[in-house]
């Protein structure tokens, strides 16, 4: 495997939290994170942000939204396609 340098990781390090590297690519940036405390410190970081980032945003729905978007396409599709039930 490749060695990687500490500005090599850090500019890939949202692609590999998001999971949009290759097996080879992430086992490359995971092996780096292992032997390197302070990008790790910095993947760590990064990690928490994300989770903290996705819990707040995450907003519910109210009870009953999607029935009721489900009902207008359906009356939708119903005034455009009449012969799809």
């Amino acid at each position: 495997m490749a060695e990687l340098d500490c500005n090599e990781a850090l500019h890939v390090l949202y692609h590999y939290l998001d999971g949009e590297l290759t097996e080879e690519r992430r086992l490359v940036i995971q092996q780096h994170l292992d032997e390197c405390p302070p990008c790790y410190e910095g993947f760590e970081f990064e990690y928490e942000l994300k989770q903290v980032i996705r819990m707040r945003c995450q907003e519910r729905t109210p009870d009953g939204l999607r029935d009721r978007i489900a009902e207008l396409i359906r009356h939708e599709s119903m005034n455009v396609h009449p012969e799809f039930p």
